[in-house]
């Protein structure tokens, strides 16, 4: 359980670096409205929490 909330925990940290980049991207590409680009901050933001809760869920199982 630990090595699949592991792997998890580094997919979902991958995942928001990406959508932080593309994120990022937008903006300096952006047509003015930053439409696209909100929307990826805040998957952003869901990506974070969902992958503190797994780290969170692994550090209480990690515990004994």
């Amino acid at each position: 359980m630990t090595t699949l909330l592991t792997i998890l925990v580094g997919i979902g940290m991958l995942a928001t670096v990406g959508v932080l980049l593309a994120g990022m991207l937008g903006i300096t590409r952006s047509d003015g409205t930053g439409t696209r680009s909100n929307t990826l901050m805040r998957w952003r933001v869901v990506l974070q929490g969902v992958t503190l809760a797994l780290f969170a869920l692994l550090l209480l199982l990690s515990r004994h």
